[in-house]
């Protein structure tokens, strides 16, 4: 256990797991829809406050797992209950338990009907999630993976649009493809060593070639479907249109990091060999994720469309500073991450906003809105200027690193990235330019009421990261260093031998 600093005190990890779940149990006994709202913003501003002593008490020296639990579980089969954060999960944990708060906000008026429902969901969500992030058992980690799966699929079977059987369906059977792949991971790991599912045990073995590029294959299937990356992204589309606002909050902006997570917790320090071996086909997959993210989101209509079309390209850019595998390519695909769920989450907020006032998100319904809701615009311009990297806002820093690591690895694969910067600026400013301005034949949009007082609360702590990390990055950056720094120590064990794979995938008979 030399890799786990235990808590002595107050386990606040278990006590930020297992909040939500309780405030979840006690709606099951409340029946006043307004009572069951207040009382899931109350649990999730609690557990927001309650995890602020994670940043104030990490100490930053160490790349060792911190406010650690360690309890067993299931003794006879070597399952234990696990817990501890590094620089890498800490400010992950933190962004959840930030949103949460802000999803329930964003549902207030949005979600009429089976509200208690839909808020317990969302907390069941958040268990899942801060566990994920948490969990240093692969058996602890894999039963709070697929519990997300089920609140999530009925988030948007119950409460999404008109084709929301389809999209939820095929959002469970992507997801649940995946993770029976990461299963099959788990259970060869778990054989190889020694019988144990201690996820930082599994960390720096000397495992065969062979082996590391059967378990780095089931990992990477099971996460790129998570991210999405190209050409595993059919089911993200789908999934933001039809669901509800809350619903696509959480999942651009926690769900898809679950994917880039597994990618730095598993494939690098456990495969680093086959990380290796697979890193080129990684980054062209990255390239491609991002021009095909940038040009389908050029060509849409539909704002929640065009904003999760997006987010396949900027996700391409977390996979293209991961796996550039140095030390300025992976801190800007974790800070991009936080920037990713900071950003579009405040974006699928504000389609949110007004689609409950037009009731349709294209953009010919939303044009002209600038001279009658002026507050609105305003979070729009600079959560736009945002999303396409514009100097002095979050997701610049987060880019900037990334292609400095990857011009750092390869500058003509890096080469290829750059248009899709390019992109995000040509579709975030024609959806800003039709939205505040439209053309000389705007429809009637004298009817709309600015933001009100709750919606505003709801964006503008976005607002304020957005501009906090943009200028001021050094308190998000400084927390991950030495951990980064010991991820890059473990894949620097790797042996890069030649071998030929094929014969590994397709042995002869």
């Amino acid at each position: 256990m030399d890799f786990l600093i235990i808590n002595d005190g107050f386990n606040i990890l278990s006590t930020l797991i297992f909040l939500p779940l309780v405030g979840a149990l006690l709606l099951l006994f409340i029946s006043n829809d307004t009572t069951a709202k207040n009382l899931a913003l109350i649990t999730t501003l609690l557990t927001a406050v309650i995890s602020l002593p994670l940043y104030f008490g990490f100490d930053i020296t160490t790349a060792k797992y911190q406010f650690g639990e360690h309890y067993s579980w299931i003794p006879s089969l070597n399952i234990h209950y696990t817990l501890g954060i590094d620089g890498i999960s800490l400010l992950l944990v933190l962004m959840t338990t930030f949103l949460m708060p802000l999803c329930v906000l964003g549902s207030w008026k949005y979600i009429q009907k089976r509200v208690k429902e839909f808020m317990i969901c969302l907390l069941i969500m958040e268990t899942s999630m801060l566990g994920v992030f948490m969990a240093l058992d692969f058996v602890l980690f894999y039963v709070l993976w697929e519990a997300m799966l089920i609140p999530m699929y009925l988030l948007i079977a119950v409460w999404g649009g008109p084709r929301k059987t389809y999209a939820s369906i095929k959002f469970f059977l992507y997801t649940l493809a995946g993770s029976v792949m990461l299963l099959v991971a788990i259970i060869s790991l778990f054989l190889v060593n020694d019988y144990s599912f201690s996820i930082p045990q599994m960390m720096g073995q000397d495992y065969s070639f062979t082996f590391q590029v059967w378990v780095f294959l089931a990992f990477f299937l099971a996460f790129a479907i998570k991210v999405p990356m190209f050409p595993f992204h059919t089911w993200l589309p789908a999934a933001h249109v039809e669901a509800p606002t809350a619903g696509s909050v959480v999942l651009a902006s926690v769900l898809l990091k679950m994917g880039t997570y597994g990618f730095l917790r598993f494939c690098l320090p456990i495969t680093p060999d086959a990380t290796i071996y697979f890193m080129p086909y990684v980054l062209w997959l990255s390239i491609a994720g991002i021009l095909y993210g940038g040009f389908t989101a050029l060509a849409q209509t539909d704002m929640k469309k065009l904003v999760a079309y997006s987010s396949v390209g900027h996700m391409g850019f977390v996979t293209l500073g991961i796996f550039v595998l140095n030390d300025m390519g992976i801190k800007g695909a974790i800070i991009q991450m936080i920037n990713h769920g900071v950003t579009t989450g405040a974006l699928f907020l504000c389609v949110g906003m007004i689609y409950e006032r037009t009731h349709s998100r294209e953009l010919s319904k939303a044009t002209g809105l600038g001279r009658y809701m002026p507050i609105f615009v305003t979070f729009l311009a600079f959560f736009s200027l945002s999303s396409l990297a514009f100097p002095g806002t979050n997701s610049f820093v987060g880019e900037f690193l990334i292609l400095v690591g990857g011009f750092h690895h390869d500058k003509i694969l890096t080469a290829f990235a750059i248009p899709g910067a390019m992109l995000a600026a040509a579709y975030m400013l024609r959806m800003l330019q039709k939205v505040v301005w439209g053309g000389t034949s705007n429809p009637d949009q004298s009817y709309l009421m600015d933001l009100s007082a709750r919606e505003i609360v709801c964006l503008a702590p976005l607002l304020l990261f957005v501009f906090w990390i943009g200028l001021a990055p050094e308190p998000f950056m400084c927390v991950m260093d030495t951990s980064v720094a010991h991820l890059i120590d473990q894949m620097n064990v790797a042996q890069s031998t030649p071998v030929n794979v094929a014969e590994i995938l397709f042995p002869k008979m």
